[in-house]
């Protein structure tokens, strides 16, 4: 399974997206100039992540995104499924009745075991998305900084948040 590259933008920006103040904001361009990707793409993402009701979006000049939730409500598969959509990874479109010497259809009243295998993996994987949120990520960052990766947020941040009535 590969996930597209808006995935881990959109997980970084939401995560850069916590460090703000109360009342600040960040534009997309600041987002996409802090993790080196494109503002277009990025922006894309941020709005499906708006449209999911995961972050705020502040119109005007001094407008930006902002998180909509509190971190520990906003988990890995919240995110992904902003960003991915709701579908399942594998979908079977049952090649199992295609070709030549074709079954009759009583070999297929069951599901195909190989979309049943793949369903069974999919749950297993957002299971495991639905129960780490946001918080689970920055706590374990914060315990493995060594002070160099909060520092650099923090400057940035510092840089280019902007303050917007709440």
């Amino acid at each position: 399974m590969k996930l597209g590259d808006g995935v881990e933008q959109a997980i970084h920006s939401v995560a850069m997206l916590a460090g703000l103040s109360e009342g600040g904001v960040l534009s997309a361009a600041a987002l996409a100039e802090f993790h080196g990707v494109s503002t277009s793409y990025l922006l894309k993402h941020l709005q499906a992540l708006s449209g999911a009701g995961i972050l705020n979006t502040v119109p005007g000049p001094k407008g930006g995104y902002r998180l909509a939730k509190q971190t520990d409500d906003i988990s890995l598969l919240d995110i992904v499924l902003a960003v991915e959509g709701p579908e399942p990874a594998f979908r079977c479109s049952e090649i199992r009745q295609r070709g030549p010497n074709q079954l009759p259809q009583r070999y297929f009243a069951k599901p195909c075991q190989i979309s049943a295998a793949m369903l069974r993996a999919e749950r297993a994987y957002r299971a495991e998305l639905a129960k780490t949120s946001i918080a689970d990520i920055l706590a374990q960052l914060t315990a493995d900084d060594d002070g160099g990766i909060a520092a650099r947020g923090c400057a940035f941040l510092e840089m280019n948040e902007r303050r917007a009535a709440r």
